[in-house]
């Protein structure tokens, strides 16, 4: 367990894109008397909400040393099926990303061809945490129900920040907008200027 648990990042040996593989993991870890935590996201440009998400996600059960912590994140093509966008971060780096978190232990992508819940079920984590927007969230009691079939329990997490990805997409998207409309009033400043001179001078002569 050394690759999870010690002193390097290991990248390679957390991160997982197949399903039994990471079912494997998990076993090992339960065997060694871990409980697991289990969430999920997009992770793009990762702020200090998703940090604080993590953290409580892994503190969530009151042991954070006796908690593995499984993170899914959402594929580059999951996030264009599910929020018709690119991602502005790769998956790849996305997930080193969310590896280099110090609270999180194990990574997984998740692809949009998996059926609903895949990952929960092959996890059965002892916690599932959820946020307001999580593509997991049940949403009727009795989905809700229906969940607690593959995981202990289920508890859901409000907003660790103000900020949001959403709303750092949009600021960036303002003050670009600003630039470019304040180089086109420049230019067309200066060609106005440039035909009044012209036009200047052709009257003189």
């Amino acid at each position: 367990m050394n690759d999870i648990f010690g002193p390097g990042s290991n990248i390679e040996r957390r991160e997982f894109r197949g399903h039994e593989n990471l079912r494997l993991q998990i076993e090992a870890c339960r065997a060694l008397g871990f409980k697991i935590v289990l969430t999920s996201g997009t992770f793009d440009l990762l702020h200090v909400g998703h940090c604080r998400y993590l953290e409580q996600a892994k503190g969530i059960l009151g042991q954070p040393d006796q908690t593995v912590l499984v993170v899914g994140v959402d594929s580059d093509e999951k996030v264009r099926v599910r929020k018709s966008r690119n991602t502005l971060v790769a998956e790849g780096e996305r997930m080193e990303i969310v590896c280099h978190q110090r609270h999180v232990d194990l990574v997984f992508l998740k692809q949009p061809n998996e059926e609903r819940w895949q990952l929960i079920k092959t996890v059965k984590p002892d916690v599932l945490v959820i946020s307001e927007t999580t593509t997991e969230q049940p949403k009727t009691d009795e989905e809700r129900e229906r969940l607690r079939l593959f995981c202990g329990d289920v508890r859901e997490l409000s907003a660790q920040a103000t900020t949001s990805t959403t709303a750092r997409i949009r600021l960036l998207l303002i003050g670009l907008t600003a630039q470019i409309r304040e180089k086109v009033e420049v230019f067309y400043r200066e060609m106005m200027e440039f035909f009044s001179n012209l036009e200047g001078g052709s009257h003189e002569s």
